[in-house]
């Protein structure tokens, strides 16, 4: 089997989603299935993981590239992109099927075309992603992203969702179909991660702070402000002796990113470390005591999993299905009961206070880790592909 796989960027990128696209593309690599990346992040051809790669990004001043400054119509360059490079090496040597994410659409305009059948892998739509329009402009671009995904959605051959909820939640946002295959497959790490992250220590206080790590960005769905409304509670507290000191390292949110109207009681607490590379990353999970991650809502939720393949005790938000999924079930962390401030703060309270309960929560994450492999990962993905083409070819 050929496949393609549209990716906005991919390794050394350190996004989720180019996390993700390496995963998918290494696991049906595992598979013996030929896969073809084609990605915005780069231009010119390469090979890594036994994976090709094409990078098509929009050179600067093409007219694609301008086309992507126009507002709501700006959404169109990269499914134009996607779409001229992918029909090109189509015709050369067939692919059997595409696979995109959904958010942004990128293959909204090979969605059931004539080109080969398109699996949609949902991630976070874009509209649960995006702050409320602050203009008109905002309101129209934000209409023209929505619309575009559910273009794609609809027009699918087969789709794949993260968990049961992620599923149910798509089929209702973008009003699929019941005949539609759609899967549920959850994603895998990468195997070196996983490696490094049993093999690294877990580490003491020794008399310096209890180290909590948060990896995201400074948005609400995050659960951003949350953690700085906990922060400001957990601070009082320690200065009044009732917990141990702490420090919360920020990976993906700069000191420019912090609101105006943090408190100061939760500015010191916080050391924010902006956008690191991978080799950073493991160090900054590796350093850690606890992982905060109280999202509001995930699709799938990799920074639980990258938290779980170090041992890492998990704090995330019981509104979250996903973290009830991966953190909850397990007991590899603290479920927030609701998705307040008060509510974290007392879910991190006893991971500052009692090392033991720690290290209990370590072992169960290292336990949970171990279900996410490429393995299954690759079996899942080409199961669906294989419904996906044969739904394509009666629809035909």
């Amino acid at each position: 089997m050929r496949t393609a796989l549209l990716a906005w960027d991919y390794p050394p990128a350190t996004s989720g989603l180019s996390t993700a696209a390496r995963e998918i593309a290494e696991s049906l690599g595992g598979r013996d299935v030929h896969v073809t990346v084609f990605t915005l992040d780069r231009i010119g051809a390469g090979e890594a993981g036994g994976v090709a790669i094409e990078g098509i990004g929009l050179p600067p001043g093409s007219p694609l590239a301008r086309l992507r400054l126009w507002g709501s119509a700006g959404h169109l360059a990269a499914p134009l992109a996607f779409r001229r490079a992918v029909l090109h090496a189509h015709a050369r040597r067939p692919f059997d099927c595409i696979e995109a994410t959904n958010w942004y659409a990128p293959a909204a305009l090979l969605a059931g075309g004539a080109g080969p059948p398109l699996v949609t892998r949902n991630s976070t739509p874009a509209a649960f992603t995006r702050g409320p329009p602050t203009s008109l402009r905002d309101r129209l671009d934000g209409l023209a992203a929505d619309r575009l995904e559910r273009r794609q959605a609809r027009r699918s051959a087969g789709l794949i969702s993260n968990t049961a909820d992620h599923a149910a939640r798509m089929t209702a946002l973008y009003g699929l179909r019941p005949e539609q295959p759609h899967a549920v497959a959850g994603l895998s790490l990468p195997p070196e991660m996983k490696e490094r992250g049993r093999s690294a220590p877990y580490p003491g206080v020794e008399g310096g702070p209890v180290r909590l790590l948060f990896v995201g960005r400074a948005e609400a769905r995050k659960g951003f402000d949350l953690l700085l409304s906990a922060a400001a509670i957990l601070d009082a507290d320690c200065e009044a002796g009732r917990l141990p000191p702490f420090e919360i390292a920020l990976v993906g949110v700069a000191a420019a990113d912090l609101p105006v109207a943090c408190p100061a009681s939760a500015r010191r607490r916080l050391r924010p470390l902006g956008r690191i590379d991978a080799a950073a990353l493991d160090r900054a999970y590796a350093t850690a005591h606890a992982v905060l991650a109280p999202s509001r809502y995930e699709s799938f939720g990799l920074v639980y999993q990258e938290a779980l393949a170090y041992g890492r005790p998990v704090v995330a938000c019981a509104e979250d299905a996903s973290a009830r999924a991966f953190v909850g079930g397990p007991g590899a962390g603290l479920l927030a009961r609701e998705a307040t401030g008060a509510a974290l703060a007392d879910a991190v309270r006893p991971l500052l206070l009692d090392s033991t309960l720690r290290l209990t929560l370590r072992d169960r994450a290292l336990a949970a880790a171990g279900a996410f492999d490429r393995a299954r990962l690759g079996d899942e993905t080409l199961a669906l592909y294989e419904r996906a083409i044969a739904a394509a070819r009666q629809g035909r």
